[in-house]
């Protein structure tokens, strides 16, 4: 062996990456020290055993899919596989490249493979926290949203589409698209807008919305820009269902347009308020009195009272 064969060979050897090649059967020709070290195996158990055993259907159909773009340009691919190591299981990323023949037909592959599980503990506890904080938003009576500077959809709470009716395939849309043509809707498209140019959070304000099945909808809005270096380049905000307090708020204000106390100059409000709370003088009498606008003099109470038995006075 000469001094070129002997420095490849330290170079594979001491890799802390895991090194192998295996034929067209799956079978390990060659293995380095960290693959031995890591699966637990002697170089000489390991030779000619079949590389990429696994158990599980749904990782081998993956893994197999993965594979076959080895047979086609450009001969190379990238696939997960869980191992058994002395270390309990372990995830390893391998990036396979075929070995072409004179007539470009491929005669074997040649792998590095790289212990990524950290990483996928680290993925795998990013996905619980998301979770979690998703349950945690979702709990409240707020729904969030983000989107872009162009008002295109980025984000958005599940309990909205819910409210929109929005279907899962009906891709990235502007959140424009759902606006009636009510006209309060132009003022709080406004703010979004001086929000974006300004980078300045905007007073709360409310749009109405159509629904995927026709129904017509209040929201209240409020959101903040989201700047970076001076620009704004994203919009996050939260909304409230407030459809109901809406009609509420729409049916009190046409009670106190439309009903007036007799002298026409005060608002129901104050009238609901007179008869609730009476300034009656003489009990029962200055309740009536009250409720009529009728005058009163001590010498009409002592009429009527003349006539009621004492002791129901």
């Amino acid at each position: 062996m000469d001094n070129a064969d002997t420095a490849y060979r330290d170079l594979v050897e001491n890799q802390q990456d895991l090194i192998v090649r295996f034929n067209l059967e799956g079978r390990l020709l060659f293995v380095n020290t960290a693959y031995c070290e890591t699966v637990g195996k002697a170089r000489d158990h390991l030779v000619n055993s079949v590389f990429m055993p696994v158990t599980d259907e749904r990782y081998s159909d993956v893994i197999a899919t993965q594979m076959t773009k080895l047979f086609r340009p450009p001969f190379a691919c990238t696939v997960e596989q869980w191992i058994q190591t002395g270390k309990g299981m372990r995830c390893i990323s391998w990036s396979a490249k075929s070995v072409l023949g004179d007539d470009k037909t491929v005669v074997s592959i040649v792998a590095t493979g790289r212990d990524i599980t950290p990483i996928k503990k680290e993925q795998r506890a990013i996905r619980k926290r998301d979770e979690e904080l998703m349950l945690l938003l979702e709990c409240g009576s707020q729904m969030y949203y983000t989107h872009t500077t162009d008002h295109t959809m980025v984000f958005v709470s599940p309990r909205i589409r819910d409210l929109l009716g929005c279907r899962p395939k009906d891709g990235k849309r502007t959140w424009t698209d759902y606006l009636t043509d009510h006209p309060m809707n132009a003022s709080g498209l406004e703010r979004t807008i001086r929000a974006i140019a300004s980078g300045r959070r905007e007073p709360p304000y409310r749009l109405e919305m159509a629904t995927r099945d026709g129904r017509k909808i209040w929201i209240e809005v409020n959101e903040i820009p989201v700047v970076k270096n001076g620009k704004t380049v994203a919009i996050a905000g939260a909304i409230t269902d407030v459809t109901d307090k809406m009609a509420v708020e729409e049916g009190l204000a046409e009670a106190e347009f439309l009903i007036k106390d007799v002298s026409g100059d005060k608002k129901v409000s104050e009238y609901r308020s007179r008869v609730a709370f009476p300034q009656a003088k003489s009990g029962p009498l200055g309740y009536f009195r009250s409720l009529f606008n009728r005058s009163s003099d001590d010498d009409d109470e002592e009429d009527v009272f003349a006539d009621v038995p004492t002791n129901l006075r």
